[in-house]
């Protein structure tokens, strides 16, 4: 099977597994362990921030960054496609007490205009606005990047108010490769930061959250409240290290092939997908002219050896990764040919 479901398939390296057997096992909850330590310090660099804490997924990072920077009632402004309000469950009003109000944005951009418009301060009938989110690379755009000037004006805005800005990093480093500049740029124009191991850099497992030191001091006491302290975390840990040591500079190869993905099935049809869009890992492709849902292909092209996620209700959404080259591209655009011949004499009406 060629997996284009996630980037969170990738399986760890030779070097990972050697540094997990290799590494402490303190209890990182109760005195600290050694390797969970160096890999915290090694994001907070990476991000320009000033510590880091390691979580074990981005839906739990965010959630804490919520109820760090969060008092209960408050307002979070985010681009209305965000992955927390489309993925996460609702975790940012039922469990941070948070209410939320979407932005309208372009390719995960929040309207600037609008967002100065969203912006208010707590009064006695009015509960303010608590925080102000960003996602870069944005999910549901189709791993859409945020360019560093309108990361800036949201948070000079975000600034004027005394609101602060968390960004949403799940693949920072993707959306650094694709600007051509470093995490630390990208995340210099928000408080906090969360990014995700497990995905393209390929750990096993994990997230880590950076921002000032006294932020973490909050996020560290929120993550135990929502039970993602870990114990022996040493090994996972051990992972992530070689992820962001070893794994970021291979990234821009993953670019590549998902350009060249784009670039066959718009041959198919143009309808499909414009490679002009596609600035990342992710390529969502809509099947609308076909007349067959999204769920529909699926099916079908598990039926042809390749796995691929329904992310809407006519779209499909493939993520290349490190398990993908060349020869696995083409074959998916293989079977994706064959199964649009078949589907193209269904009724376009549907």
């Amino acid at each position: 099977m060629i997996d284009l479901r996630s980037d969170t398939v990738t399986q760890p390296t030779e070097a990972m597994l050697d540094a997990m057997r290799s590494a402490t096992f303190g209890d990182d909850s109760r005195d600290g362990d050694a390797t969970v330590q160096k890999l915290e310090a090694l994001a907070a660099g990476n991000t320009g921030k000033e510590a880091g804490a390691f979580l074990p997924s981005g839906t739990m990072s965010n959630l804490v960054a919520m109820l760090a920077h969060g008092s209960r009632g408050g307002e979070v402004l985010v681009e209305e496609g965000s992955h927390t309000l489309n993925a996460e469950l609702g975790g940012i009003s039922s469990v941070a007490g948070l209410f939320y109000r979407g932005v309208p944005g372009r390719r995960g951009a929040m309207d600037l205009d609008m967002l100065r418009e969203a912006v208010r301060p707590t009064t006695r009938n009015q509960m303010g606005t608590a925080l102000i989110w960003l996602e870069n690379t944005h999910n549901r755009a189709g791993g859409a990047v945020l360019p560093l000037a309108h990361m800036q004006s949201a948070y000079e805005l975000a600034r004027e108010h005394g609101v602060p800005v968390h960004l949403d990093g799940a693949r920072i480093f993707n959306a650094a490769a694709a600007l051509g500049t470093t995490a630390k740029e990208v995340a210099r124009h928000a408080d906090s930061v969360c990014f995700c191991l497990s995905k393209g850099l390929s750990a096993p497992v994990g997230s880590v959250l950076c921002g000032s030191s006294a932020f973490i001091e909050r996020a560290r006491a929120f993550r135990r409240m929502v039970g993602g302290n870990m114990r022996q975390a040493g090994p996972i840990a051990a992972a992530g290290i070689v992820a962001l040591e070893n794994m970021v500079e291979r990234l821009p190869e993953d670019h590549r092939t998902a350009k060249r993905f784009a670039t066959g099935l718009h041959a198919i049809d143009a309808s499909i997908v414009d490679p002009a869009t596609v600035e990342t890992n992710l390529v969502r492709v809509s099947v609308r002219a076909s007349g067959r849902k999204a769920a529909e292909w699926s099916a079908q092209m598990k039926q042809r050896g390749v796995l691929v996620s329904p992310c809407a209700t006519w779209d499909l959404r493939f993520v290349t990764h490190r398990h993908i080259g060349d020869a696995e591209v083409d074959q998916a655009i293989r079977a994706f040919a064959d199964a649009w011949k078949q589907f193209g004499t269904a009724d376009k009406r549907r």
